[in-house]
């Protein structure tokens, strides 16, 4: 049985990621509990967002890792995360801001088989 993945893309996602790292090299992605924007999922340059042990790493992205912090996590641990998105500039310093629009978050809670893999797997 595959594993259940917590974080997947849109498309159109995809396609900004690519373009980013076209520019930028290797990113990586940090969802913060924050105010405002700071809820907002973050593109940074590999390494220039220092995690720590108040972050979980929830999976990779077309080979991003994402992470989020723990006190977030635990209000969407039970939701599969999808990276997308809209147009509009966000108040953030997430590296897509400049080309006018911003990433969010749509999420959907997990199907009662995949809260019983994660349980099995001693992930909920």
């Amino acid at each position: 049985m595959e594993k259940v993945e917590k974080i997947s893309q849109t498309k159109e996602a995809s396609e900004v990621i690519k373009q980013l790292k076209d520019r930028y090299g290797p990113l990586m992605f940090h969802q913060s509990g924050g105010c405002c924007d700071g809820s907002s999922p973050m593109c940074f340059e590999d390494g220039d967002f220092k995690v720590g042990e108040s972050d979980v790493l929830l999976g990779e992205i077309d080979d991003c890792k994402f992470y989020m912090s723990k006190d977030q996590y635990e209000y969407w641990k039970h939701t599969h995360l999808t990276l997308d998105v809209t147009k509009g500039r966000g108040s953030s310093f997430s590296l897509e801001i400049p080309l006018g629009i911003r990433f969010i978050i749509r999420s959907r809670m997990f199907t009662e088989e995949e809260v019983n893999q994660l349980k099995e797997a001693g992930e909920l």
